[in-house]
């Protein structure tokens, strides 16, 4: 099995109560995975996670400040791709390639720092992106300004790769899947790593490890953000039964520390 190392690029607050059913009115401190696969084809990296260009370099749209002065991301100076790569003898430009699991700010925001890695992301969800309105892209948290101008001709899409019993083989060989979890985001993907016991990567399909279990699954208002309010259920169900039968899942944000989270440095 390819083991992957997740890094936690900040921390937003998060009022359990809101992402949980039946959760305590306290703040969380969520966190803001990515990250890295040494892959045998060359470094790969899941996501960017929260980095300076969508929350403190200038020129930001208006649409993005607002975006960073709702979430309140606290970034982590260590925690950014050029020291976490580094702790792991890499540079940005050595990176070949980035899974892109969906196209919200704190997974793409990082993406201009990789100048020679391709992307691999939903072509469909991309497309959308593009022609929707500035308005219909920040009510999804989408921001096509945080993307490489090239992006397009960069992209290899995950509806190319080849057919796998539970999803598309990303590298043809078996060791990593890309899941169809629909409902959070457009384009919405998980990860697969299988082998021993497999790793789950469930990105944001939900936000705490405890709203996987069917009687804490947040409600309302948690669902009026979702992309596909009809699809978070069964996105939900997969990971449940996933986690039921032996499989380690992990999510982005749940602020518990896993067991694929890199040593604090």
């Amino acid at each position: 099995m390819i083991r992957p190392i997740f890094c936690n690029s900040a921390h937003i607050p998060g009022p359990e109560a809101l992402l949980l059913k039946s959760g305590r009115f306290r703040q969380l401190r969520l966190r803001v995975r990515y990250g890295l696969v040494l892959h045998p084809s060359g470094p790969v990296l899941i996501d960017t996670g929260y980095t300076a260009h969508s929350v403190t370099a200038p020129g930001r749209s208006a649409g993005l400040r607002l975006y960073r002065h709702l979430l309140r991301p606290r970034l982590i100076a260590e925690g950014q791709p050029e020291p976490f790569l580094a702790r792991h003898g890499l540079r940005p430009a050595d990176i070949a390639r980035v899974i892109v699991t969906h196209y919200h700010v704190d997974h793409i925001s990082g993406l201009r720092l990789f100048p020679n890695a391709r992307f691999t992301a939903s072509r469909a969800a991309f497309r959308r992106l593009q022609t929707r309105s500035t308005w219909a892209n920040l009510h999804r948290a989408t921001f096509p300004e945080l993307l490489p101008p090239d992006f397009a001709d960069r992209l290899d899409a995950i509806e190319d790769a080849p057919a796998a019993p539970q999803g598309r083989d990303l590298f043809g060989d078996g060791s990593v899947i890309a899941l169809d979890l629909p409902g959070h985001a457009d384009g919405h993907a998980g990860l697969l790593f299988p082998g021993g016991r497999p790793l789950v990567y469930g990105t944001d399909a939900q936000w705490l490890l405890a709203a996987l279990e069917p009687g804490r699954r947040p409600g309302w208002p948690m669902r009026l953000f979702a992309e596909d309010r009809a699809a978070l259920a069964p996105s939900t169900d997969i990971l449940h039964r996933l986690r039921r039968e032996g499989s380690e899942v992990m999510l982005c944000h749940d602020p518990a520390p896993a067991a694929y989270d890199e040593a604090a440095p």
